[in-house]
């Protein structure tokens, strides 16, 4: 067993203080959230891991991409029979994680989910590149399957079919606005002694707390 009591670093960045935080989350993650895409250090600030429950009481984490955020929530892709997809359909519930290792930063949401309209879906998926409209339209996502041929073949014979014609969106395709009812920023600090803001949803205010590392 290899040992990794030594594998440490010190944080010391930043800092996280109430007199400087925003009263509304949301304001706090676009804050943070373009400190992310500033960093030329972060590779996809808007890779973010979502964790869902699923029947055998387990939860399940997938890095997906954050496609859109405003003031009600946060919207991503994905196959509605998707493992993902069912757990949410299941629950409406998830948990979204961003972590920004080079600003010593990680932000938890707990959201309840909901599909979002149909047409909104459509232009999503009309303004991506048409292999990747094909690949969803090819892919039974989280399925068992034989061998990548299986899904080679059928991409060329869909590259032809639609050639000359725009790919339809799948009905089982589609995407999620993740509804925050709590939203906690960590922000690394030194001797583990980190910073930790949770804003909790109570009678439609945000309420702030600290928690301890």
């Amino acid at each position: 067993m290899e040992n990794l009591h030594n594998n440490r670093k010190v944080y010391e960045k930043s800092q996280l203080i109430e007199s400087e935080i925003k009263e509304n989350p949301i304001e706090q993650f676009r804050d943070w959230f373009l400190d992310a895409t500033q960093n030329s250090a972060v590779a996809e600030a808007n890779a973010m891991a979502v964790s869902t429950v699923e029947n055998d009481g387990c939860p399940r984490t997938r890095m997906v991409l954050l496609k859109e955020y405003n003031f009600e929530g946060f919207v991503f892709y994905t196959n509605y029979n998707s493992r993902k997809g069912l757990a949410i359909e299941n629950t409406q519930k998830a948990c979204l994680h961003f972590f920004w290792p080079s600003l010593e930063r990680q932000i938890i949401i707990k959201a309840n989910l909901e599909r979002i309209a149909p047409n909104l879906s459509d232009g999503y998926f009309h303004s991506r590149p048409k292999g990747s409209q094909l690949g969803a339209v090819v892919s039974p996502q989280s399925q068992v399957i034989p061998n990548r041929s299986l899904l080679e073949n059928k991409l060329k014979e869909l590259e032809q079919q639609y050639e000359n014609s725009e790919v339809p969106r799948p009905e089982n395709w589609g995407g999620y606005i993740a509804k925050p009812y709590e939203i906690e920023f960590w922000q690394g600090r030194p001797n583990r002694l980190h910073d930790r803001l949770i804003y909790q949803l109570e009678n439609l205010d945000w309420k702030i707390s600290r928690l301890a590392p």
